[in-house]
C-alpha cells in the first residue's frame, strides 16, 4: 500500500513536466478532467486518516450485526468503493511511472491525436493501379450471381485478403442470410415469341445474348430476366407504352383497349418493376422491357462497326438483366434479419414485385416489334432511336406486317428459392474510440461477370485494404476509430446483404456509426469524378479530392470535377455540384434512409455532356467484362486509382480525425435551398388553403442559428484545452445528427425510408420529398384529405428540423414558432 501511495505522489509531481511532452494537452486539460482533482482525493483515501475511517469485523456489536442493516451497508458501500479505488490508484500508478518515471501515459497523447497529413500522402502514394487491375481480374474471372458457385469463390477471395498476415484486417469473417431470391429456370428457359393465329411461331426473341469473346460463352451466364417477375404464360396483341410512368399508360388508354394487351416498353421514367404494377390496373397482362439505343447508345445499333467490341456501346443483342421489386431488403422479413429462424411472411404477401409476367429483351428484337406496330403514332417525347415512327399499337401490329393478326406470347418459368447469402466483413479495431465505427462498403454479387458493376467498386476496395492492413500490421498506424469493411451480397436482388446486416445491428449501429461510404460503381468512365452524399460530407470529400491528381491530368481531381460539373454556393462560391443521396440505388440506403447514418457514395464518371447514356453501355449485361472494362471504361485503371485515393483519403480522415470533419453549415445551406424551392413552388397556393408555411421557415432559420452557435465552439482556440469529453461531446453531435431527421411513420408506403430530408420522391423537385409527393396528389386530385397530407408533411418537416436543431445545442431548448 505504502508504495502504491508513493507512485501516486511521484505522477502528481511529474505531471506538469511529462505533459509538456505533448503540445495538443496541457495542464489546464488534467484540472478539467479531474485528473488532479482525484489523485488529490487519493492520497488522502491512501493515508492514515482515510484508513482510520474503516472499522474492524471485531469492533462490531451482536446487536449492530443483528438490527444494523444500515451499518451493514455502509461497510459493504465501504470495501466496494475501497476496492474500485485501490483498482483506479493501480492504474494510475502504473501509467504515471514509466521505465525513466517521468513519461506520461501513451494513451493520453493518442487521445489528442490529430489525423497525419503525411500518413494519408503515404497511403496515396501506396495506391498501385496494377494491383487494381489484376483484383478485377480475380474477381471476373468467372460469372458470380448472388449464391451460386462463382458468388462462393469472391467469398474466399475478400476472405483470403482480408485475413492475409501481412496485408490483412484485425478481423475478417463471412455473415450469412438465408434470402428470398428469384432465378429463370435452366431446364426451361423464358421464352418470347410472336405466334400467329394458328399458334405458329413466326419470330423467337433471342434467348441468350451474342458472344463475343469466350467469357460471354460461359455456360453460367445466367439467361436475361426480370427477377421477382411471376411465371406464367401470356398472350395478347402488343402496345407501345413508352417508360411504363403511370401518365404513359394514362396517355395509352385514351386510344387503345388495353385490356389482354402486351406492351413493350423503354428502360427509364419508371422503375424496372413499377412498369409492370403501373400496367396491370388497365387489364395489361404482360409487359417487355427494352434498352432503346437513343438512351444509351447515342443511337448507334450496328455491332459491324459502331457498338462493342468495337467501342463502349451496347450491341444489338445486349439485355440488362436487374431486380424487379421496390423495396429493398429480404422481401420476406421486412425489418428483421433474415437468418435460418426468422419468421417469414407468405410470398403472397410481397408487395412491390410485378404482378404480371415480365421480360427483358434486347434492342434488335425491340426493334423487329415496335417498327412493326400499327395504330396512331406516339407522340414525339416517346420516338427513340429507330429508324421507323414509333406508333401506340392497334393494338397489335400493321395490316402490312408480316406479323399482322398476331400476338405476342410470354412464357416465363421463373421460380423462387430462399438461399444462403453471405456477407465478408472485415474489421481495423480503433486505438482510442473503437465504439465508433466508420464504414466503407461495396457489393460483391453481379448480374454476370460484373466488372463494372460491381466489381470495379470491389478492386478499389481490396486496394484500400491491402494498404491500410500492411500499415496496421507493421504496427505503423492505428485509425482512431473502428473500421468495418462489408462485402455485401445478394445486392443486385435489391441491396439484401447490407440491409439484413443494419437490421441485424440496428442497435449497435444507429447508436456508434460515424459514416458509411459506400463505392459500388467506381468507375463509369475516366472523365471526372461524381460524389453523392449528405451535406455534412461536402467538406470532406472536397479536401480530398485536392490532394488527388486527375488522371491524365496535372491539376487535382477537384479542379477536374469543377469544370465538368458546378454550382455557386452562397457560403464557398463556385464549387464542384454533388448529388444527394434521395433514392435507394446501391447500399447507401439501408444506411442512410434507413439508419440515418451520414452517407456518401462515390465513383468516376463520363463526360455527360458527349454521351446521352443514361449509364455505362454494357451495364448488368453479358458484357461487362474485365474486357470491356480494360479496353473502354478505364485503360491503364487510373480512374480506379484516382477513386481508391480520394475514398481512401474520406475514411482515413473519418477514422482518424480528432474533431469530424463534417460540416453542419453545409446541410443548413442545403436546407435553405429546399426552403427556397418550396417556397417558390407552394407557398402561394397553401396560403389559399389556409396552410401556413411559416412554422418551417422558423425551422430552417433556427437550424441555421444553432449550427452557427456550434460552428464557433468548434473553431475556438480554447479548443485545444477541453476535456476528451468535450471532444467527444462535439463529434456526437455532429455523428448523430441525420438521425434527428428520422421519422418512422413520415412514410408508411414506402418501406425502409424513414430520414425525411432524403426520401425518395416521384415528384421530381428539388426540394422537400414528402411535402413535394403530398402536393403534387393533392394539386392532382384536389382533395381535401390530401391537402391535410400536405399539412402533415410540414409539420412532420419543420417538427424534425426543430429537433435536429435542438441535437446540435446543450440545453434541448428552441424557439418555439408562434403566430
Amino acid at each position: 500500500m505504502s508504495k502504491l501511495y508513493n507512485d501516486h505522489v511521484l505522477w502528481e509531481e511529474t505531471a506538469g513536466a511529462a505533459l509538456s511532452l505533448h503540445s495538443g494537452i496541457n495542464n489546464a486539460v488534467l484540472h478539467k478532467t479531474g485528473f488532479i482533482k482525484s489523485l488529490q482525493v487519493k492520497k488522502k483515501i491512501f493515508g492514515e486518516d482515510s484508513l482510520s475511517g474503516f472499522r474492524s469485523k471485531e469492533t462490531f456489536s451482536q446487536e449492530d450485526l443483528i438490527s444494523g442493516k444500515s451499518m451493514i451497508k455502509q461497510v459493504i458501500i465501504g470495501v466496494v468503493c475501497g476496492a474500485a479505488v485501490l483498482t483506479v490508484g493501480i492504474l494510475i500508478g502504473h501509467f504515471g511511472i514509466a521505465k525513466s518515471g517521468t513519461s506520461a501515459p501513451s494513451w493520453l497523447k493518442d487521445v489528442a491525436k490529430d489525423v497525419d497529413e503525411s500518413l494519408i500522402e503515404k497511403f496515396m502514394s501506396e495506391v498501385d493501379n496494377i494491383q487494381i487491375q489484376e483484383n478485377l481480374r480475380s474477381l471476373t474471372k468467372v460469372p458470380h450471381m448472388a449464391t451460386t458457385a462463382g458468388d462462393e469463390e469472391t467469398v474466399q477471395i475478400m476472405l483470403k485478403r482480408w485475413q492475409d498476415p501481412e496485408t490483412g484486417l484485425d478481423k475478417a469473417w463471412r455473415e450469412e442470410y438465408w434470402v428470398y431470391l428469384s432465378f429463370p429456370d435452366k431446364n426451361n428457359p423464358n421464352t418470347v415469341t410472336v405466334v400467329s393465329p394458328t399458334n405458329t411461331v413466326l419470330h423467337t426473341i433471342r434467348e441468350k445474348e451474342k458472344p463475343y469473346t469466350p467469357d460471354q460463352s460461359d455456360p453460367e451466364v445466367v439467361q436475361p430476366y426480370a427477377a421477382y417477375s411471376p411465371a406464367g404464360h401470356v398472350k395478347g396483341k402488343l402496345v407501345y407504352a413508352n417508360q411504363g410512368k403511370p401518365s404513359d399508360y394514362s396517355e395509352l388508354n385514351k386510344t387503345v383497349d388495353l385490356r389482354g394487351t402486351i406492351a413493350i416498353t423503354k428502360y427509364g421514367g419508371a422503375g424496372r418493376s413499377a412498369k409492370a404494377i403501373n400496367a396491370a390496373p388497365y387489364g395489361v397482362v404482360g409487359v417487355l422491357v427494352y434498352t432503346d439505343p437513343l438512351d444509351m447508345n447515342d443511337g448507334l445499333m450496328s455491332d459491324a462497326n459502331e457498338t462493342y467490341p468495337h467501342s463502349w456501346y451496347m450491341p444489338p443483342s445486349g439485355v440488362e438483366r436487374g431486380s424487379y421489386n421496390i423495396d429493398f431488403g429480404d422481401l420476406l422479413t421486412p425489418h428483421l434479419a433474415a437468418k435460418e429462424e426468422t419468421y417469414r411472411i407468405n410470398a403472397t404477401d410481397i408487395t412491390g414485385i410485378p404482378p404480371i409476367p415480365t421480360q427483358p429483351i434486347g434492342f434488335e428484337d425491340a426493334y423487329r416489334l415496335i417498327c412493326e406496330l400499327g395504330g396512331e403514332p406516339a407522340p414525339d417525347a416517346w420516338q427513340g432511336g429507330f429508324n421507323c415512327t414509333y406508333n401506340f399499337g392497334g393494338p397489335g401490329f400493321k395490316p402490312t406486317s408480316n406479323f399482322t393478326n398476331s400476338d405476342v406470347k410470354l412464357d416465363i418459368y421463373n421460380y423462387e428459392e430462399v438461399k444462403p447469402s453471405s456477407n465478408v466483413m472485415g474489421f481495423i479495431r480503433g486505438s482510442v474510440e473503437p465504439d465508433r465505427y466508420v464504414i466503407y462498403g461495396n457489393h460483391r454479387d453481379s448480374w454476370v461477370h460484373g466488372a463494372i458493376d460491381p466489381s470495379s467498386g470491389t478492386s478499389v476496395m481490396l486496394e484500400i485494404t491491402r494498404v491500410l492492413g500492411k500499415m496496421v500490421k507493421q504496427g505503423t498506424w492505428r485509425p482512431r476509430r473502428s473500421i468495418i469493411f462489408g462485402s455485401w451480397g445478394a445486392e443486385e436482388f435489391g441491396l439484401i446483404g447490407s440491409a439484413e446486416y443494419t437490421e441485424q445491428y440496428f442497435a449497435a449501429l444507429s447508436e456508434r456509426s460515424v459514416a458509411y461510404i459506400n463505392v459500388d460503381i467506381a468507375v463509369f468512365a475516366n472523365a471526372t469524378l461524381g460524389a453523392s452524399g449528405m451535406p455534412s460530407m461536402q467538406n470532406v470529400i472536397f479536401k480530398a479530392s485536392k490532394q488527388v491528381k486527375a488522371p491524365g491530368h496535372e491539376k487535382s481531381v477537384y479542379d477536374n470535377w469543377l469544370q465538368y460539373t458546378n454550382k455557386t454556393s452562397p457560403t464557398h462560391g463556385l464549387i464542384p455540384r454533388m448529388g444527394y443521396l434521395t433514392g435507394a440505388g446501391s447500399d447507401y440506403a439501408p444506411f442512410s434512409h434507413y439508419l440515418g447514418i451520414t452517407s456518401m457514395d462515390m465513383s468516376y464518371t463520363y463526360d455527360k455532356t458527349k454521351t446521352n447514356a443514361r449509364i455505362y453501355p454494357a451495364y448488368h449485361t453479358a458484357y461487362d467484362t474485365f474486357d470491356y472494362a480494360s479496353k473502354y471504361i478505364d485503360p491503364g485503371f487510373v480512374g480506379h486509382q484516382a477513386v481508391a485515393r480520394t475514398a481512401g483519403n474520406v475514411l482515413i480522415r473519418l477514422a482518424d480525425s480528432l474533431i469530424l470533419p463534417l460540416n453542419c453549415a453545409d446541410y443548413a445551406e442545403s436546407l435553405e435551398e429546399y426552403l427556397s424551392t418550396a417556397l417558390n413552388l407552394y407557398e402561394q397556393k397553401l396560403k389559399t388553403m389556409n396552410i401556413s408555411m411559416e412554422p418551417l421557415k422558423h425551422a430552417v432559420t433556427s437550424f441555421r442559428a444553432a449550427v452557427s452557435n456550434l460552428e464557433k465552439v468548434i473553431q475556438s482556440p480554447d479548443l485545444a484545452n477541453e476535456t476528451p469529453l468535450k471532444v467527444r461531446w462535439i463529434n456526437d453531435q455532429l455523428m448523430l445528427l441525420d438521425r434527428a431527421f428520422l421519422d418512422p411513420l413520415a412514410f408508411p408506403d414506402k418501406y425502409g425510408f424513414r430520414h425525411v430530408i432524403w426520401a425518395s420522391s416521384s415528384a421530381g423537385k428539388q426540394t422537400f420529398p414528402g411535402l413535394a409527393d403530398a402536393y403534387a396528389n393533392a394539386e392532382s386530385s384536389g382533395q381535401a384529405s390530401d391537402w391535410d397530407k400536405v399539412h402533415y408533411h410540414l409539420s412532420v418537416l419543420s417538427q424534425a428540423i426543430l429537433g435536429a436543431a435542438s441535437t446540435l445545442t446543450d440545453d434541448m431548448q428552441t424557439q418555439t414558432w408562434r403566430k
